[in-house]
């Protein structure tokens, strides 16, 4: 019975991997989209959201029969609660990505309006959060995930001076509001993304560690 519960562990890790893979694609997608404006690569990674939800629905389920067949108790135990959690995280940070696509479709088909809001920057650190977290999670290194941690108030702080560029550029353009908002939401979803990598750190280091660091401060 030990045997089949860790080739079932086994197999789980793998698919909640290839998960990660396939959401970590879709964020580098659609933040290439939004440098270019690509309103073509918006709309595939819109019209394709469904993937990463019939993925996400087929770990819970895994995790949910392993539950019930193998009863597994300490560190699988902890490993399994920790998988469902990542698993939600991960179909968020899908989410996140569409949200993303839908502002840049709607933002390629008008004008551009020149605010000095750092997407580049904020993308750059949101993806490497990303990537950390994976990696992480491939190798259940505490210390990479704590590094994800603490990088998040970095993406935070990007967060805010975007909003304060963009309530400006709104008093000054209120006819443009529309897309200045639509700006300001990529902001917060990029943002959100930086959130839910630092989600998947944290279970990493409660898979490692059995410290669960919700709530805590960084540091």
């Amino acid at each position: 019975m030990k045997i089949h519960l860790q080739r079932e562990l086994e197999s789980l890790k793998k698919k909640i991997l290839s998960l990660g893979a396939m959401v970590e694609e879709r964020v580098r997608k659609v933040i290439k989209a939004l440098e270019t404006r690509d309103a073509e690569i918006a709309e595939e990674i819109v019209h394709s959201d469904w993937e990463v939800d019939e993925f996400e629905v087929a770990i819970e389920e895994e995790c949910l029969k392993i539950l019930a067949l193998h009863q597994p108790v300490a560190i699988d135990l902890r490993f399994i609660s920790a998988v469902i959690k990542i698993n939600n995280d991960l179909e968020r940070i899908g989410d996140e990505a569409v949200n993303i696509a839908e502002r840049v479709a709607y933002i390629s088909k008008r004008p551009p309006v020149t605010v000095p809001v750092n997407y580049s920057l904020m993308a750059e650190k949101t993806e490497a959060m990303l990537k950390d977290s994976l990696d992480s999670l491939v190798n259940l290194d505490a210390d990479l995930a704590n590094k994800v941690r603490l990088a998040d108030d970095e993406v935070d702080d990007i967060h805010v001076e975007n909003y304060d560029k963009v309530k400006a550029a709104i008093k000054m353009q209120p006819e443009r509001v529309g897309y200045l908002i639509n700006l300001l939401q990529i902001s917060r979803h990029l943002e959100r993304i930086a959130d839910h990598a630092t989600n998947i750190a944290e279970e990493v280091i409660y898979m490692v560690e059995g410290v669960i660091h919700r709530h805590m401060k960084n540091g």
